[in-house]
């Protein structure tokens, strides 16, 4: 029998709020600018060891010493879907940066020197993911929001175009690749083969999910609460446990590096915890942008 967690009277705010950030993709917003010592438009996080990366509407940036964003590289691109694979490998989508020609969607790029530089790897000026994700066996996983479809690769080059959804993130299983998970407007659904399908969202409403190992399954909800996921396997679902709230609001993005470390960004930082989610430490100011995000 599936266990469900019991969805609270708010619900229907919680998901009015996720459906409105479902239909959210500006490409008019400001760039930031990082002389204020201050980030917004925030889309995906990764970490190498101890550094942290920020990827935004203008590009990639790391905190220095002092907790001001720095721009990694060049790039100035609105990196809507952001992933670092275990190998190291910066994965990211989204659109290029205003006056720097060519299609306005970047497809999958890549780089293999942390951000430094970046190459076309597929899909150029036909896709925009917004989640991107990866399998152990390092098949891609990205969610295309214009077409509402989960897009599958082996190697980042062929793809498959699989269920049809209207999510905003995905995460997939560091145990099993073809489980994959997707947050809704109506909850987490989940997937067993690979995507092909999904079984009924269920479980508190999530923004954002992370899966950076086995026992590391995190969620966070439009308000900001951090959530702790347990897969109880097959028919069973995912259990959810209440973890804390993370500061600063509703979340921009979640990213789990293990069972202890998390980051998250939300109105007003990108944070980091070192204690599975319990507090959190503030490594870099973001101030929201004119549209909410």
């Amino acid at each position: 029998m599936k266990k469900y967690f019991p969805v609270p009277a708010a619900a229907a705010v919680t998901a009015l709020t996720l459906a409105l950030t479902l239909t959210g993709c500006s490409q008019e917003a400001p760039a930031d600018d990082p002389r204020d010592g201050a980030l917004s438009h925030i889309h995906g996080l990764g970490a190498r060891g101890d550094t942290l990366y920020v990827a935004t509407h203008d590009g990639v940036h790391t905190p220095d010493a002092t907790g001001r964003p720095v721009r990694v590289g060049d790039r100035r691109d609105d990196f809507m879907g952001f992933t670092i694979t275990p190998t190291g490998t910066f994965l990211a989508s989204g659109h290029p940066a205003p006056g720097a020609g060519g299609p306005a969607d970047l497809g999958l790029v890549e780089s293999t020197d942390s951000g430094l530089t970046w190459r076309e790897r597929s899909l150029g000026g036909e896709v925009d993911f917004h989640s991107l994700d990866t399998a152990p066996d390092s098949t891609v996983y990205g969610y295309d929001s214009a077409n509402g479809l989960l897009r599958v690769s082996p190697d980042g080059v062929t793809w498959e175009d699989r269920a049809a959804l209207r999510a905003l993130d995905i995460a997939v299983s560091p145990a099993a690749p073809g489980t994959v998970l997707a947050t809704t407007e109506t909850g987490v659904a989940r997937s067993t083969d690979g995507g092909r399908t999904f079984a009924a969202a269920e479980g508190p409403l999530l923004s954002y999910v992370s899966w950076g190992a086995p026992d590391a399954l995190f969620g966070v909800d439009p308000s900001g609460v951090l959530f702790r996921g347990t897969d109880t396997g097959p028919g069973a679902g995912i259990r959810w446990a209440r973890v804390s709230a993370v500061p600063g609001g509703a979340p921009q993005a979640l990213t789990a590096v293990d069972a202890r470390r998390l980051l998250a960004a939300t109105q007003d930082g990108v944070y980091e915890s070192r204690d599975g989610g319990r507090t959190f430490e503030r490594r870099v100011t973001v101030t929201s942008g004119s549209d909410g995000h």
